[in-house]
């Protein structure tokens, strides 16, 4: 609690940037949704906002994660081509 204070409070960021992953889940009406990282068992809220371009179940994807108020999330999403 007192690191997510400090972190708040100084701006000091957790950042991941290079991660490929595949979109489990996007209710393009909510503006959400889940991506599955490759290569593991982990799961990152993504929001429409991060976005770099259209997404949608099953797509294959890059993201960078960021720091936010309940975790990481995946930011600067692309397809991969």
């Amino acid at each position: 609690m007192l690191k997510k204070l400090i972190s708040k409070l100084f701006g000091s960021k957790k950042s991941e940037t290079g991660k490929e992953g595949t979109v489990k889940f996007f209710n393009n009406s909510k503006g959400f949704g889940f991506i599955a990282e490759k290569d593991s068992d982990k799961e990152h809220f993504v929001h429409v906002t991060g976005l770099k371009d259209k997404i949608r179940e099953g797509h294959k994807v890059t993201f960078d994660l960021e720091e936010g108020e309940k975790g990481l999330n995946a930011v600067n999403v692309k397809r991969k081509k």
